[in-house]
């Protein structure tokens, strides 16, 4: 039986260039050259997107619970959004004093960590959380046996889709989850590092002064990182009245073409198998 969870008393994060080459097509690569990674192909930042019940040293907006599963409300000024593709995780937290000393994923969905593409933003959350439904997770969360080579997750796959106007379009490359740039056990060390040590420096924030202000919660999620768009994605932008789709399936029981034709009929969320969030864009 699923555990229930309350997203708003959980602290929420993102991972920034988790995939090779997403970076580069949202333009956002050189946000991060000042940065040095853990080697070539690691993940540059872990980013903030909601932190709950800080009273000092979180920004306010940050209190603003931007998770929706059924709508994202356009940002008034802006012009480029992009559904941002994601597995997203619940984890347990163990904490020993002001640090992290183990995260355990026990939950996993598909989520959009919808981004505004726009220059001169100090730091990535400033793209992430605008107010109100600014993200997307799928209320159909599925239980991890074991978040290693071998567990659930290496089955799984992430789609995502545009629909407008009734014609859908593949937006983000369909990609397998083991094949995020890191996972499992590095990507679990690596999350730990970086909640403890990153620092206030270029579009990241010192995430673990967040975390204490907010009490030392014992849950927090973690979106892993969007895939790479297709060419539809990366040069299509949000309008009003689109639908952003973001599927997890499992590839053993269908291929790809078999989601967008589920997608089409209406019936993705028939099977519990797979983790859907659907979001209807609106303008306020």
């Amino acid at each position: 039986m699923q555990p229930i969870i309350n997203l708003k008393e959980i602290p929420c994060f993102g991972v920034a260039g988790n995939f090779t080459g997403h970076l580069e097509q949202a333009g956002e690569a050189s946000d991060f050259t000042k940065i040095i990674a853990d080697e070539k192909n690691a993940p540059k930042a872990i980013f903030p997107t909601y932190i709950p019940g800080a009273k000092e040293n979180v920004p306010q907006f940050l209190g603003t619970f931007p998770f929706d599963s059924d709508k994202i409300i356009f940002p008034q000024g802006e012009q480029k959004l992009q559904i941002e593709p994601e597995c997203a995780l619940i984890c347990d937290v163990t904490w020993s004093e002001n640090k992290i000393t183990d995260l355990v994923p026990v939950l996993f969905g598909a989520s959009n960590d919808c981004s505004i593409r726009k220059e001169g933003a100090k730091k990535i959350s400033l793209k992430k959380n605008w107010g109100n439904s600014s993200k997307g997770l799928s209320q159909n969360l599925i239980p991890i046996d074991k978040f290693t080579r071998g567990g659930i997750l290496d089955r799984y796959r992430i789609a995502s889709f545009l629909v407008r106007q009734g014609e859908i379009f593949t937006y983000g490359e369909d990609s397998a989850v083991r094949d995020y740039s890191y996972i499992y056990e590095k990507l679990i060390s690596w999350s730990i590092k970086k909640l403890n040590t990153q620092q206030d420096e270029g579009p990241a924030e010192n995430i673990g002064l967040y975390l204490n202000s907010s009490t030392r919660p014992s849950k927090i999620l973690l979106s892993i990182g969007a895939t790479r768009y297709t060419q539809f994605g990366e040069t299509n932008f949000l309008k009003e009245g689109d639908k952003s789709v973001v599927v997890l399936y499992p590839e053993q029981k269908y291929r790809p073409e078999q989601i967008a034709q589920k997608l089409k009929d209406g019936n993705l969320k028939e099977d519990k198998e797979i983790s859907v969030l659907s979001q209807t864009v609106f303008i306020h």
